[in-house]
């Protein structure tokens, strides 16, 4: 479980760095422990590669929030997200997540996966505007 800890957060810490790189590599690597701490609260569904059993990718949930959907970046466009995101429509009737606006790639893939934007706020710590999206089934 540690090691699966440590491969899900360094997926987390690669990604929001190359996705975000409006938001300094900083903010993210002084999250980090906050969000490991909080990772094990979650619930945290993992894809693993069938040739190496490597956790190449993973989605995180509190309740009917989503906090992230996470790919290796070798791993992504290759419908892993989609994947994870279905696996969760199975078992949430409804759901919600903040994405940043300027984060166009996941804004596309989540409205492509039928959420629709809610409302708009500005994200205190980043002072970057987030969408709001909803979906249910």
């Amino acid at each position: 479980m540690e090691k699966d800890l440590a491969a899900v957060m360094k997926i987390w810490l690669d990604t929001n760095i190359k996705a975000h790189n409006f938001i300094p590599e900083e903010y993210w690597k002084s999250n980090y422990a906050a969000v490991k701490e909080m990772m094990p609260q979650a619930e945290v569904y993992v894809y693993e590669d069938d040739g190496t059993h490597q956790i190449v990718g993973f989605i995180g949930l509190t309740n009917h929030y989503i906090a992230g959907i996470f790919i290796k970046e070798a791993f992504q466009s290759k419908g892993i997200g989609k994947q994870l995101l279905n696996y969760v429509k199975e078992i949430k009737s409804e759901m919600r997540l903040s994405v940043y606006q300027k984060n166009i790639r996941a804004t596309a893939f989540y409205q492509r996966e039928q959420f629709t934007i809610q409302s708009e706020n500005i994200d205190y710590m980043t002072k970057e505007k987030e969408l709001i999206m909803v979906w249910s089934r």
